[in-house]
């Protein structure tokens, strides 16, 4: 049996600059779609999670213990000047006597205007409430997690180079010293040593660039270590691949191999785990805001849980969950961007 095999005549310049021009807008929308595949999904979740976490705190507000309109009452004038009397015109103010699904169908009809409410408190705009603590908290936790990659990245891959060496043996005791030391704890030793020991650094305080400091190395010496510690295994992992080897094998040297290789490699898991910790950071710094006087996010819900404010706690529970659902959605496009290989699936043959 002969096969008979047509070769395809050369193209000339004009077709080989189209056939370039089509290849690359395949590989254009192949990039495009995945991600507004992600972009798109990630809205739908953002809808559904507002709706959710909203109802969700305005009803376990309705039925916490005490007297709502007393709460709000006393968080306007006082304890020492609350009356029944007082309670009864902020009930009736508020509109709190009106049905419980009617007063949360009136949140849902003003959050489709993208109208936030006013606080039952301070009678602000509930976006003017929180736009210090939502930037306010977002500058400590991109603080704390920049200075833990800049030092924990660095240090893992040294440590992956030599495996079981002095490096990475400090890194290990050093992830479980600093996981094993509450963060409440390490911030008070912090203002120990550099605010009132040293007087380097103010101890509480906004506005000026040195009161981070210690707020964010209070965040970051944990997460620090766990960055150093992921790193390390992942790219020691990955140096023991085959196609490592066989870009070695080329000729190429390790600091080539390290960056087109290894560490692209590496940074698909990396950029997954600094989503997750991130999420954890943002959500978990109200002890640390509330021991350096931090007007952070969690600072702000803490006060308006107390006071009863439920435009204020709606809005902020709704804003923690848009930063989760911003967060993944960051880590997604990162992922897709560090690994081609959904991009290439996507790509019409």
């Amino acid at each position: 049996m002969v096969v008979v095999t047509t070769i395809p005549p050369p193209l000339d310049a004009e077709e080989t600059v189209e056939a370039t021009r089509v290849e690359r807008g395949a590989v254009r929308r192949g990039t495009a779609r995945p991600i507004l595949r992600v972009l798109a999904q990630r809205a739908l979740q953002a809808v559904s999670v507002t709706l959710l976490v909203s109802t969700a705190c305005f009803l376990i507000v309705q039925n916490l213990p005490g007297d709502l309109a007393y709460r709000i009452a006393a968080g306007r004038y006082g304890y020492d000047r609350v009356t029944a009397a007082s309670a009864d015109a902020v009930r009736a103010d508020l509109g709190l006597d009106a049905p419980v699904w009617q007063q949360l169908a009136g949140w849902w009809a003003d959050l489709v205007r993208l109208d936030l409410g006013t606080s039952l408190v301070t009678g602000a705009p509930v976006l003017h409430e929180l736009y210090l603590p939502v930037t306010s908290s977002l500058h400590l936790a991109g603080t704390a997690l920049a200075l833990a990659l800049a030092v924990g990245v660095p240090v893992g891959v040294v440590a992956a180079r030599r495996p079981n060496g002095l490096l990475d043996r400090v890194t290990t005791v050093w992830v479980a010293g600093s996981r094993a030391l509450p963060p409440f704890l390490l911030g008070l030793l912090l203002i120990l040593v550099f605010s009132v020991h040293f007087g380097w650094l103010p101890a509480v305080g906004h506005g000026a660039a040195s009161n981070v400091v210690l707020p964010a190395v209070t965040l970051a010496v944990g997460l620090s270590g766990l960055f150093a510690r992921v790193t390390r295994d992942t790219v020691a992992q990955i140096r023991t691949s085959d196609f490592v080897a066989f870009a070695e094998s080329k000729g190429l040297g390790e600091r080539a191999v390290l960056l087109r290789h290894v560490l692209r490699n590496a940074g698909v898991t990396l950029a997954a785990y600094v989503g997750v910790q991130a999420l954890v950071l943002i959500e978990g710094v109200v002890v640390v805001e509330s021991l350096f006087a931090w007007p952070g996010l969690g600072h702000a819900l803490v006060h308006a849980i107390f006071w009863r404010d439920v435009p204020v706690v709606q809005a902020a529970a709704v804003a923690l969950a848009l930063l989760v659902v911003a967060v993944n959605t960051v880590v997604d496009v990162a992922g897709l961007g560090l690994d081609p290989r959904p991009r290439r699936r996507s790509v019409p043959s």
